[in-house]
């Protein structure tokens, strides 16, 4: 659990960055039409949702920083009991301030009117040149209204304000997680295990991938906390070698495998696990001989990982041991053509999103704190083969810690709980 005194922490941090004469704007967001009548589940603008720890739609936060002085708002939907009928319940402003330690919590509707305010009287914060927003494209913040259009409608109204994107900003301070992040990313790695491990004991011939992502999800909600990070991906035989495989509804075939590349998520902070196990409960030499070469890479680039090197760096590693393996156990030619056979990254950052940063954040410097992915795979479509391996890793002061190291993935104990069961 988060709590408020780090919520604090981080909106000091984001001020210490703000240029002074500046106001930021951060919208919750609203839920985004699925329907006619009906919208999708609502989620947190994940960027508000680091500053606060609020994920009640329709919410904002406006922190000000002018003349020295900074302040800090939340804007808020009243309780209407009439509406909590149809919807839930709504927050009160005295739990929401006890959550993000905001003490001036303001109805939702009074924000233009504070903004106008701070934009137009210079003796009521100061003289405010700038505002910051999140300029992510498809955050919905009003009807037919996102923060692009809303920048827009700022300019028009106040020529003489430069607005900015902080989205850079509080990616980089995202991607650095306290010591309460990682706890919330392993309690989220310990009911993906609960998962996987239901899984292993229902995994048969003659069922469906349907049947396994079902039972993956039935036991991580069974965890009240707890939700799926990500559309599961669950893919038998010929389908693993499709990276993200949509349609789960193949029936799983002796003598294959099956890939599951799932995570469970605890308040927004993500697990993301591949795990490739024999339907049968053995396997096969041809199939041992891929997966301990995917095994064995993803062990050596987990040590490779370290403070100081990019994900680029780990991509490479990882690329040139997959290529040096697969032709000295002559799964190819030559090295040139491990293209055909492994074709995505081996990293990324994970937090509050599955993929925590965009692709740039590959040239970033890893340092103490960044929690990362460690995916090397094979794919060899003419054998009907993908191997995936996925493990949650922690960059620490002098190398690299496996937060997802309880996850059974060697050959001997994945076929001892199959065969066993």
């Amino acid at each position: 659990m988060i709590e408020k005194d780090e919520y604090i922490e981080r909106r000091l941090n984001v001020l210490d960055k703000m240029e002074n004469g500046s106001i930021l704007i951060l919208f919750a967001g609203l839920g985004r039409k699925k329907s006619g009548d009906e919208n999708y589940p609502f989620q947190t603008n994940r960027n508000f949702y680091y500053l606060t720890g609020i994920k009640q739609e329709n919410s904002a936060l406006m922190l000000v920083k002018a003349d020295g002085e900074i302040s800090s708002y939340l804007f808020m939907d009243e309780k209407n009991e009439n509406v909590e009928k149809w919807t839930g319940i709504k927050m009160t402003f005295p739990e929401a301030s006890n959550i993000s330690g905001i003490e001036n919590v303001l109805t939702r509707t009074s924000l233009d009117g504070k903004l106008a305010v701070a934009l137009k009287d210079m003796t009521y914060f100061g003289d405010i040149r700038k505002i910051y927003l999140d300029l992510e494209k498809e955050l919905k913040i009003d009807e037919c209204m996102s923060t692009v259009q809303f920048k827009a409608q700022m300019l028009e109204k106040y020529p003489e304000i430069e607005v900015s994107d902080i989205g850079d900003i509080l990616l980089k301070l995202r991607l650095v997680k306290s010591k309460a992040e990682v706890e919330m990313i392993k309690d989220a790695i310990r009911t993906t295990d609960v998962g996987l491990r239901n899984v292993l004991k229902e995994l048969a011939v003659g069922r469906y991938e349907y049947n396994m992502r079902n039972v993956f999800e039935f036991h991580v909600h069974e965890d009240l906390d707890a939700g799926i990070a990500f559309d599961s991906i669950v893919a038998g035989g010929k389908n693993a070698v499709i990276l993200h495989y949509p349609d789960a509804k193949d029936i799983l075939h002796d003598g294959d495998l099956i890939l599951l590349d799932v995570g469970a998520s605890k308040d927004y902070y993500n697990a993301d696990i591949s795990r490739t196990y024999p339907i049968n409960g053995k396997y096969s030499e041809l199939q041992r001989k891929i997966y301990q070469i995917v095994l064995d890479c993803n062990k050596q680039t987990v040590q490779f990982m370290k403070p100081g090197l990019t994900l680029n760096d780990a991509q490479e590693f990882a690329k040139n041991y997959l290529a040096e393996e697969c032709v000295a156990k002559g799964l190819l030619e030559k090295k040139e053509d491990i293209g055909r056979v492994y074709y995505h990254g081996v990293s990324h950052h994970l937090g509050l999103d599955t993929h925590d940063g965009p692709i740039s954040t590959k040239g970033l410097p890893l340092e103490p704190g960044n929690v990362v992915t460690c995916e090397p795979g094979l794919y060899f479509k003419e054998f009907g083969i993908g191997v995936r391996i996925e493990d949650d890793i922690l960059i620490t002061e002098d190398g690299s810690e496996v937060l997802s190291k309880d996850i059974l993935k060697e050959i001997k104990d994945i076929e001892r709980l199959l065969i066993s069961k």
